[in-house]
């Protein structure tokens, strides 16, 4: 079905395979199953990891990896067989910590505290041939400690804290040119650690702990720089509330780990506006993409069900467990994967392998599930792709599990239409627990002049207009049953984007009486409307997903997948409205269709 439902979700089972997840009528998402591969394990803590075709790269401060019941010596760098998790024969060493990995080409490079790599000079940084384990010529002095590593735009990028590279000034970023391996021009600067990259073609995404990137100070934890020249990109104002520990980077926008009270992973939309946000009882310390889901790792052992959390990070409006690694879908939700991994220091890094279907994890651990898995943990069962998914996603997509600092919730579809509350009379933003996050709870039934009123509402913008393209939104809703003695009418509007005298309007609304939804749509010359109205109630208290679906001349609803009912539209009908978009009602003033039950997982998409 074209939306994500919180109901779907509960029933979804990651043990029996591959998790399709469909928006929009377009898979974009699947998740790995819960059950571990085959893998080899650690004798020591493994910090960094890197996918090359069919191979798996780890580097951290291990001695051995350890085979049924044999150990093989490996200091500090392995490779193993992604497709069978065999240990391959792949063994440069160093004399101490590998902290990060990057591929180009047939090239692995590695960064950390050593000075030797297979016996020879190598301070912090080298080269290492992908087959053979040998050193490539790069050789550089480096001054300071690089903990992140990224390669891509013909260029090696490091970061961490550095003052310099051969006698060069660099403040925590510098760069090689992966065709010479020189050192590159690339000198964008921080004030203070950088602990993660994501590149792009057009940005270099950085975070850290810094408070000032090429000395701006609105660039906190979180910033994005030309990946050639090193100037800052302005156009992207992220505001990450605590340290970033780990990146990752899709055309959505990027992705972030972060530490603090509790810890959180943050989707940023490309000009930095949040898009969503899941809180955890321990920080998070690893992310990664795959297939459109979002894969977090950490210290944690809990998910919150909402962003509000405590002392020590701890999940004040309810957890699920979650240890050390969660999965979170294109729109923000909580997915229920869950291999629950142990230790203190928990998950380190994340990898992901599309053109494998699969994604490896590295830190502390020892076991996953019931399963013995020392320090590196294998998943598959994503059916791989020659290519991305398509593009045309929802246009907005508000799960209401996270809001931003101003008190707006979210758009999950990466479009920037948050919403915000307006209420009246005393109505409030309340919220209910509902599956593994929450939703919004209107004002209950009332009458009068003086009754509370709420609504939510998003600025009013073009791409919220449908025109005569294909059109579909929906909705979970929960309706109370309605008082006994109950007669008549009593509209109460669920969404609507426009008024019918100005410039048309699309509507789900549910006569709160006999319970039945009903789906509005009326063209710009507000000559007519088209209505259809489900046979079925939905007034019984309990979760029903509801949907409007506009295809060419026909307008049908669906209630809970089920198509109740279908009406006619005229096919030059046309929606292009100036007024907001809203949910609740059409507006806090008299007469305004307030709806008196609970929201959830609503969306839009267009085309």
């Amino acid at each position: 079905m074209p939306y994500i439902r919180k109901a779907v979700r509960r029933s979804l089972t990651v043990a029996l395979g591959a998790v399709v997840i469909a928006i929009g009528g377009a898979a974009i998402a699947e998740v790995v199953t819960g059950e571990p591969v085959t893998s080899p394990s650690f004798n020591g803590p493994v910090y960094a990891v890197a996918y090359r075709g069919s191979t798996v790269y780890v580097g951290g401060n291990f001695t051995s990896a350890v085979v049924g019941s044999k150990s093989f010596p490996r200091t500090r760098l392995a490779a193993l067989d992604a497709r069978t998790g065999a240990l391959l024969d792949w063994k440069p060493s160093a004399d101490a910590n590998v902290r990060a990995l990057a591929v180009a080409g047939d090239v692995v490079y590695a960064a950390g505290d050593f000075d030797t790599v297979n016996g020879t000079a190598r301070d912090a940084v080298a080269g290492l041939g992908a087959t053979t384990g040998q050193l490539t010529a790069m050789r550089h002095t480096v001054l300071g400690q690089p903990n992140a590593l990224a390669t891509g735009n013909g260029r090696l990028y490091v970061g961490g804290r550095i003052t310099a590279v051969d006698g060069a000034p660099r403040a925590n970023l510098a760069a090689f040119t992966l065709s010479t391996g020189a050192l590159d021009a690339w000198a964008p600067t921080t004030d203070d650690m950088v602990n993660a990259m994501a590149v792009t073609a057009r940005r270099v995404y950085i975070g850290g702990r810094f408070h000032r990137t090429n000395n701006v100070g609105s660039t906190l934890r979180l910033s994005a720089v030309d990946p050639v020249t090193g100037a800052l990109d302005t156009t992207f104002t992220a505001k990450p509330v605590s340290q970033v520990f780990a990146l990752a980077a899709d055309p959505a926008g990027v992705y972030a780990a972060l530490g603090g009270q509790g810890g959180r992973a943050v989707a940023y939309g490309p000009n930095g506006a949040t898009r969503w946000t899941r809180v955890f009882d321990g920080d998070a310390q690893a992310i990664a993409t795959l297939g459109g889901t979002v894969y977090v790792g950490g210290h944690f052992d809990k998910a919150c069900t909402t962003t509000n959390n405590g002392v020590k990070g701890v999940c004040t409006d309810g957890s699920v467990p979650r240890g050390k690694l969660a999965a979170i879908d294109a729109q923000g939700n909580l997915l229920p994967w869950a291999p629950q991994a142990n230790g203190v220091a928990g998950t380190r890094q994340i990898a992901t392998s599309p053109a494998l279907g699969s994604i490896s994890a590295v830190g502390d651990f020892t076991t996953v599930g019931a399963t013995s898995r020392k320090r590196y943990v294998a998943f598959a069962g994503v059916t791989p792709r020659a290519e991305s998914a398509p593009a045309g996603g929802p246009v907005a997509s508000y799960n209401f599990d996270s809001t931003i600092a101003d008190g707006t919730f979210d758009d999950g579809s990466g479009h920037g239409h948050l919403l915000r509350a307006v209420t009246r009379n005393g109505g409030k933003v309340a919220m209910e627990p509902h599956g593994s996050g929450q939703a919004i709870t209107f004002p209950p039934r009332c009458s009068g002049a003086s009754c509370p009123r709420l609504v939510l509402q998003a600025e009013a913008t073009d791409d919220l207009n449908p025109q005569a393209q294909p059109l579909r939104y929906g909705a979970s809703v929960r309706l109370a049953s309605p008082p006994a003695g109950a007669t008549g009418q009593d509209g109460q509007n669920i969404l609507q984007k426009g008024y019918a005298a100005a410039g048309g309007q699309y509507k789900l609304q549910v006569d709160g009486v006999s319970g039945k939804p009903s789906c509005v749509l009326t063209g710009r010359t507000g000559e007519g409307s088209s209505i259809v109205r489900s046979r079925t109630s939905i007034a019984d208290d309990e979760w029903h997903t509801v949907e409007c679906r506009r295809t060419g001349p026909t307008l049908a609803i669906a209630v809970d997948d089920q198509v109740q009912a279908t009406a006619a539209v005229p096919a030059a009908l046309s929606i292009d409205s100036e007024q907001p978009f809203s949910l609740g009602g059409k507006g806090v003033g008299a007469n305004n269709d307030q709806f008196h039950g609970a929201l959830d997982d609503v969306w839009i998409h267009i085309g």
